[in-house]
C-alpha cells in the first residue's frame, strides 16, 4: 500500500485529492489534527476516527487531539471544569486503544482560543459570516432543535483552530464537511492559508440502519462496554444479508451497520478475520479483505448470524486492551 492509499484508506472525500497527494510525497512529522468535544467514554465514532488518526501516524505524520473544552461549553455540554475533567479521561482513553503517546499531542481549546490574538481574529471572522451560513455550517453537530448564538460561534473558532494550531492536514467525519469548507472560504480573508482535509464516513444505527450512530440516541459500543455486552448489543444489530439494504416503507434508505464495522474497524487494524463455524454450516473460513467477506454475505456463503457472532469477537479483541488499561488506571 503506498502512503498516498494508506491516508486515503476508508475515507469518503478529500479536500482537494491534489493537496493530499502532495502531502502524501512527504507526511514526516507533518501535523494532522481532529478535534473532539470530550464525552469521557470512547465509542465506535471516535474509534473510526481513532484508525485514522494510527493509520496517519503509521505513515510518520504527528497526530494533534484538539479535546475541546470551549466548544463543548458553547454547546451546553457542562460546566467548563465538568468539560475538563471529561476531557482527561478522553485522553487516557485514546491512548488506551492504540494512538503511539510519543507522536500525539492533546490539546485543550482553552489553552489558546482566549489569547488575545484568537479572539481578535474570531471578530474579524464575525464581520464575515452571517448567521444563516454559521447556522448551515453547524446544523449536523449542534446540541438541541434551536441554535443558540454560542453555536454560531462555533465554526468559526473551528477555522481559526486550524490556523492556530499550524496544520498541515485535517480530519473529521462527514459531519464536519460544512465547517470545514467554511474554513476554505474564510482562512484567505485573514490571509492565513487553510489546510487539506480529509472526512471518514459516519456510521449508521446500530439497531435500524437509518440515521447515525449515535451515543445519544439508540444504541453503540464504546470502551467500557463489557464481553457481555458487546455480543448482546450486535446480537441485536440490524443485518440483512447484503450490504445495499432496499428502501424501507416509510422511504428511508438503511445501510447495513455491522457490515459498516467490519469494513471501517476491524479489517484496517487485523489482517486476517477467521470465521469459525462448525462443518454442517461450511466450516471455518479466514477473509484477507473486506470484499471477499461482503459478496460471502451478498452470495449466501455467509450467514448474518455468523458474521455477527464474528464481528463481536473481534470488536472484544480492538477494545479489550484499551479496557484492561483503564480499569489499572481507575
Amino acid at each position: 500500500m503506498t502512503t498516498y492509499d494508506k491516508i486515503t484508506q476508508n475515507v469518503v472525500e478529500s479536500i482537494t485529492d491534489a493537496e493530499i497527494r502532495t502531502l502524501a510525497e512527504s507526511p514526516l512529522d507533518k501535523r494532522a489534527y481532529v478535534g473532539f468535544e470530550p464525552s469521557g467514554v470512547l465509542h465506535l465514532g471516535h474509534m473510526l476516527t481513532a484508525n485514522k488518526l494510527i493509520d496517519l501516524q503509521e505513515v510518520g505524520m504527528k497526530i494533534v487531539v484538539l479535546l475541546a473544552d470551549l466548544h463543548a461549553y458553547l454547546n451546553g455540554k457542562g460546566s467548563l471544569e465538568e468539560i475538563q475533567h471529561t476531557a482527561e479521561i478522553m485522553q487516557k482513553q485514546f491512548i488506551a486503544y492504540g494512538l503511539d503517546e510519543g507522536q500525539t499531542e492533546f490539546v485543550h481549546g482553552s489553552d489558546f482560543q482566549l489569547e488575545k490574538e484568537y479572539i481578535l481574529d474570531l471578530h474579524k471572522l464575525g464581520t464575515l459570516v452571517t448567521l444563516n451560513r454559521a447556522n448551515r455550517a453547524m446544523a449536523e453537530i449542534q446540541s438541541g432543535d434551536v441554535p443558540k448564538v454560542s453555536q454560531a460561534v462555533y465554526p468559526i473558532m473551528q477555522t481559526l483552530d486550524m490556523h492556530y494550531l499550524d496544520l498541515d492536514l485535517a480530519v473529521g467525519g462527514t459531519d464536519q464537511r460544512k465547517v470545514h469548507v467554511l474554513a476554505r472560504e474564510l482562512l484567505p480573508e485573514l490571509g492565513y492559508s487553510p489546510c487539506p482535509m480529509i472526512h471518514t464516513p459516519i456510521l449508521s444505527n446500530l439497531t435500524t440502519g437509518i440515521g447515525k450512530m449515535s451515543s445519544s440516541v439508540g444504541t453503540t459500543i464504546s470502551m467500557e462496554d463489557s464481553p457481555e455486552s458487546i455480543h448482546k448489543k450486535i446480537n441485536k444489530a440490524f443485518c440483512p444479508p447484503t450490504a445495499t439494504p432496499p428502501e424501507d416503507q416509510d422511504g428511508n434508505n438503511p445501510e447495513n451497520p455491522v457490515l459498516q464495522i467490519f469494513q471501517f474497524h476491524i479489517f484496517p487494524r487485523f489482517e486476517q478475520i477467521t470465521v469459525e463455524r462448525n462443518d454442517k454450516h461450511g466450516g471455518t473460513i479466514t477473509y484477507n479483505s473486506y470484499t471477499d467477506l461482503e459478496h460471502d454475505i451478498e452470495s449466501g456463503n455467509l450467514h448474518p448470524q455468523d458474521a455477527k457472532k464474528t464481528l463481536a469477537h473481534y470488536l472484544d479483541n480492538l477494545i479489550h486492551s484499551g479496557r484492561e488499561r483503564l480499569t489499572d488506571q481507575s
